[in-house]
């Protein structure tokens, strides 16, 4: 099992700056449009691409994912079943550079689901942690959490 590593002295490289504030939302905006335009296709292998390999995803009922080929074929799953027709409006809340190849980001995710045992809105907060590999962002953990309904 690949295991993406982190050098701890690069927190430092990276200043908490307007622009490197920018330069991570642009990065998260980019890979959240992908995991939502995937979701409203009913695309488990497009939503799991942004995942790298060794990827881990915790969902809403706090089911543990590992690997992209597992987040994919889980989404496939629901976008066939419980969440068949439904479309996912991804909003971006925050994203900071933690280190100069990693992003945390956190966004405000609404589901419409318009049928079955899950039938309505629901909303989520996901928080997810970006690596560059090489000139590549990818996703490699998400957790997954549904709001309480107000």
């Amino acid at each position: 099992m690949s295991t993406t590593h982190l050098d701890p002295s690069a927190a430092a490289a990276t200043p908490h700056t307007a622009a490197a504030d920018t330069a991570a939302r642009d990065t998260a905006a980019g890979l959240l449009r992908r995991l939502e335009s995937a979701w409203n296709a009913g695309d488990g292998p497009g939503f799991g691409a942004p995942y790298a390999a060794d990827a881990t995803f915790v969902n809403i009922r706090g089911e543990h994912h590992r690997g992209r080929d597992a987040i994919a074929g889980g989404h496939a799953g629901i976008f066939a079943t419980i969440y068949a027709g439904s479309t996912n409006r991804m909003e971006l809340m925050d994203a900071r550079h933690l280190a100069d190849d990693v992003i945390v980001a956190t966004s405000r995710n609404s589901l419409d689901v318009p049928s079955g045992p899950l039938a309505g809105l629901h909303t989520a907060t996901s928080t997810s942690v970006l690596v560059r590999v090489g000139d590549t962002w990818q996703i490699a953990v998400t957790h997954n959490t549904l709001e309480a309904t107000r």
